[in-house]
């Protein structure tokens, strides 16, 4: 058995708060009506309606305007005046609309309908002017305008939870940021390992290596140095593991891979390869062209290719020759480094498809070539291996990952809108469009209504003879003469009552309001004329049926 869902107390409580407000203003209402209110119609009907419908407008809204729609046309059935307190609860419960819908077709269908209503009442109730007037000017503003103000109320919450909402998007992203740096630390500092680190390791087994071959060694010497080596391989083995566990895959907007330890700053290419051809490395190179004063960045750059190759052709390849080639242009620098014949088909099967045993090789190397904005070619070459790498000798202003620069397939990646601008621009839309629906059906109303309420004003206020005035009217007196008494129009929206008030035979009546009340049925002067003279003149009550 389902139970019925208990709406939390806080809701009850403003709802009751509501209630209370609303119930007021209709006692006050039913007060100043005096005696001709009843007190189950005017008092007792209107407070069980909104005891209902408050409750109502949090999951029906448009109904509950509806049913208090229905109150203040009933009061148009009263004689004495059609404003009654009933079109304050509907203000409320039309604000509440508009802050509880989100879209606006449905809430324009329901205003348009209940002033649709309240204009048939009218009719067929035949009410006097005063009564168009309130319906068409009183009943509209408590319609539309609170309507506006709901929307506009729910615009407001709605902007200030997106923008909490983006708040707390941005704290989680500045989390997610530093997490990446320490993240890009940690693949800066196992590229660094492998560069530096790997590349010592392997000039030293080299170098362990040759020193078996010395004939000034004793066989446990050897022995030694055999193990001795055997160890430093095992060590770089071990250390191309912790490289591929430190190492993560790199996301676009990281940083570059350019690490900040390793060897000093300050080593050179030619420091490099002094150093491998001391460890015995046969190693040639030549530089053309004038060298340039390259950026730091691209000067390690071209360290870091130089490194690479010459560390895969020792592991590889060891006792096979090793030439390098440095050519600077105008605007660029070519490195070639190419080793001989006998090259291991490991190596093409690296730098082709993926790295070294440690996850980083060529592939590392030519992520730092990309983020540098330059070339990087591996492959077969006339029985050896080559690596060619060309490198701009100005850096781009905002280097890119090579995971930024191209997709998982391979191609360029061409989103040129970020989601953020999408987004916004959405609302924005959405916002215009919300706009434009929220106020065109008002302004539409308005021009209709606005000029038949201006209108029927004019009539209301121009057609008023003052009490002082109609009090110096002299009966027997020419009109000529009385004129000036007069006021330049008359009321021409008579009751019925008066228009069937007698009249002296052979006379024509003529009606005047007391006030300039526009909201209250004032009492009506009426001059009767024979041949352009005065002959009687009368006050008709207002409330008289």
């Amino acid at each position: 058995m389902r139970h019925p869902r208990i709406p939390p107390a806080r809701l009850v409580l403003a709802d009751g708060a509501l209630w209370t407000v609303l119930a007021a203003a209709t006692g006050y209402g039913f007060r100043d009506a005096g005696g001709a209110a009843s007190p189950v119609v005017d008092l007792l009907l209107p407070l069980a309606v909104l005891a209902v419908t408050v409750p109502l407008s949090r999951s029906r809204p448009a109904v509950a305007v509806l049913v208090v729609n229905g109150l203040c046309a009933l009061g148009l059935a009263d004689s004495a005046t059609p404003a009654n307190a009933h079109v304050l609860s509907l203000a409320a419960l039309s604000c509440l609309l508009g802050l509880r819908v989100t879209r606006a077709r449905g809430p324009l269908v329901v205003l348009a309908a209940c002033l649709g209503f309240d204009v048939a009442v009218c009719a067929v109730l035949r009410v006097p002017a005063v009564w168009w007037f309130y319906t068409l000017t009183a009943i509209p503003a408590a319609l539309l305008l609170p309507w506006l103000a709901g929307r506009h109320w729910r615009g407001r919450r709605e902007l200030v939870r997106d923008g909490w909402r983006l708040a707390q998007s941005l704290e989680e992203r500045q989390h997610l940021v530093a997490e990446r740096a320490r993240l890009t630390e940690r693949a800066d500092i196992a590229a660094d390992m492998h560069d530096s680190l790997g590349h010592v390791l392997s000039l030293v087994a080299l170098r362990a290596g040759a020193l078996e071959l010395s004939p000034d060694l004793t066989d446990r010497d050897r022995a030694d140095l055999a193990e001795l080596r055997g160890t430093i391989a095992d060590a770089v083995e071990q250390l191309r593991q912790t490289v591929a566990v430190l190492h993560e895959p790199r996301e676009a907007g990281t940083g570059t891979p350019e690490g900040a330890g390793g060897l000093s700053v300050k080593d050179t290419v030619a420091d490099l390869l002094g150093r491998a051809a001391a460890s015995g490395v046969p190693v040639s190179w030549e530089q053309r062209g004038a060298v340039p004063v390259l950026p730091p960045l691209v000067e390690r750059g071209m360290y870091r290719v130089v490194q690479e190759a010459l560390t895969n052709a020792v592991k590889h390849a060891p006792s096979r020759a090793i030439s390098v080639k440095i050519h600077h242009a105008t605007d660029h620098t070519r490195v070639s480094v190419v080793n001989a014949a006998a090259w291991d088909g490991r190596a093409e099967q690296a730098g082709e498809q993926a790295p070294t045993s440690g996850g980083r090789g060529l592939t590392g190397l030519r992520e730092r070539v990309v983020v540098l904005g330059g070339t990087l070619r591996t492959g077969p070459h006339q029985g050896g291996f080559r690596v060619t790498a060309v490198l701009p000798h100005q850096a781009p202003a905002r280097p890119l990952t090579q995971a930024a620069a191209t997709g998982r397939s391979g191609h360029t990646d061409h989103r040129a809108a970020p989601e953020s601008a999408e987004r916004l621009a959405s609302v924005r839309r959405t916002a215009r469009r919300r706009t434009v629906a929220a106020f065109a059906a008002p302004v539409t109303a308005a021009a209709f209504f606005v000029p038949a309420a201006v209108y029927l004003a004019w009539q209301l206020t121009t057609g008023v003879l003052p009490p002082s005035r109609f009090d110096a009217l002299e009966p027997g007196r020419p009109r000529a003469e009385l004129s000036r008494l007069l006021p330049a129009s008359t009321f021409p929206y008579p009751p019925d009552h008066a228009r069937s008030a007698p009249r002296p035979p052979g006379t024509n009546c003529q009606f005047y309001r007391s006030g300039r009340d526009l909201l209250d049925q004032v009492d009506l002067y009426r001059l009767c004329w024979s041949d352009g003279v005065l002959v009687a003149k009368d006050t008709l009550e207002a409330n008289r049926n």
